[in-house]
């Protein structure tokens, strides 16, 4: 499935995985499902699980590219330097961008290095991908800019120089998607969340904290996890009776007419309005109808925004949802991960 490169800041959160990206998984786990014509219930929620933590191992490899990228960068500064000595031809290769203080704190903390040694996901096996992204990296005008001051950088700065090359170089690579479909299924879509989470990681990073430096944690507590495995559940196990109360809001049109991904994206948020009774209608329609401009047809939001609203209105009038339909929330500000 394709996905955008926009990032909404409402995907924006203080831990990896959060309730947009559970939401997402639960909408491509409920689609896989029916196209494996599996019944298994109970493997539904292993794979959804197994997803969700390659969503994290994702995030610790992109921020581990960002090592690599400067390792690379430290053996082009060594053969460089090799061949001006050897030749004394113009000037002396500079040192500038190689000597990081933040990417020597980031290749140094201890979360990431037990999950590049553990998990045995490094980008070794990858030097030629890696190579041709820091050529990329030296052909850009950040880099140029940056090779071209004469000004001794703080750490801030240093720190900024790698969120402006990894919002303009490296999530603009295009190869870089197909590598990663081709490494792991499951990652397939996920960039476009993951790339704001490691945004964050940077903006996070502090000098004092070292190589103890607090990665973003895989879940903020106990009940995410349990918010997957539940709506996964209420959306297969009531698929049934969602499809229905959508088949009566139908005007004129077949359920059977319905794009599948559509149905799937409508089921699932029916079941989170009729089995949480804490989560406001309006989030819910809101978070869905993301998914839908996302995952689906050019036209899908606007659809679904209509259907999953006059679903609600309906559904509490009748009693059958013993929630309010408030004004929908105004748009909050892009989180500070967005700007340059």
């Amino acid at each position: 499935m394709h996905t955008k490169r926009n990032i909404n800041p409402q995907f924006i959160s203080f831990q990896m995985i959060n309730r947009a990206l559970i939401r997402i998984k639960v909408v491509q786990q409920t689609y896989a499902y029916y196209q494996n014509g599996s019944n298994k219930l109970d493997l539904a929620e292993k794979e959804l699980s197994f997803s969700l933590s390659k969503s994290y191992d994702l995030y610790l490899y992109m921020l581990e590219l960002m090592v690599e990228l400067n390792r690379m960068a430290e053996r082009a500064y060594i053969t460089a330097t090799n061949r001006h000595n050897r030749l004394r031809d113009g000037a002396a290769p500079s040192a500038r961008f190689v000597n990081n203080r933040f990417i020597a704190q980031l290749e140094k903390n201890r979360q990431l290095r037990d999950f590049a040694e553990n998990q045995k996901k490094t980008w070794v096996d990858e030097e030629d991908y890696v190579r041709r992204l820091y050529n990329r990296i030296v052909e850009s005008e950040t880099y140029k800019e940056w090779m071209a001051s004469t000004k001794e950088p703080t750490y801030d700065e240093e720190k900024t120089l790698w969120r402006h090359l990894y919002r303009r170089v490296i999530m603009e690579d295009e190869e870089l998607d197909h590598l990663l479909e081709e490494k792991s299924l499951f990652w397939n879509g996920d960039r476009f969340i993951v790339d704001s989470f490691v945004l964050k990681t940077l903006k996070l990073f502090t000098p004092k904290s070292g190589a103890d430096q607090p990665l973003l944690p895989e879940y903020n507590d106990e009940e995410d996890p349990e918010f997957a495995r539940r709506l996964l559940r209420a959306s297969l196990l009531g698929a049934d009776h969602y499809r229905t109360i959508i088949a009566q809001s139908l005007h004129n049109w077949e359920i059977e007419r319905v794009a599948l991904m559509d149905l799937i994206i409508m089921q699932t948020a029916l079941a989170e309005m009729l089995t949480f009774p804490q989560i406001p209608v309006t989030v819910t329609i809101n978070e869905y109808v993301d998914i839908a401009k996302f995952y689906s047809t050019p036209r899908s939001g606007s659809y679904i925004n209509g259907m999953l609203d006059a679903i609600a209105r309906r559904l509490i009038d009748e009693g059958k949802l013993k929630k309010t339909m408030d004004a929908r929330p105004a748009a909050e500000a892009p989180d500070e991960t967005d700007n340059e």
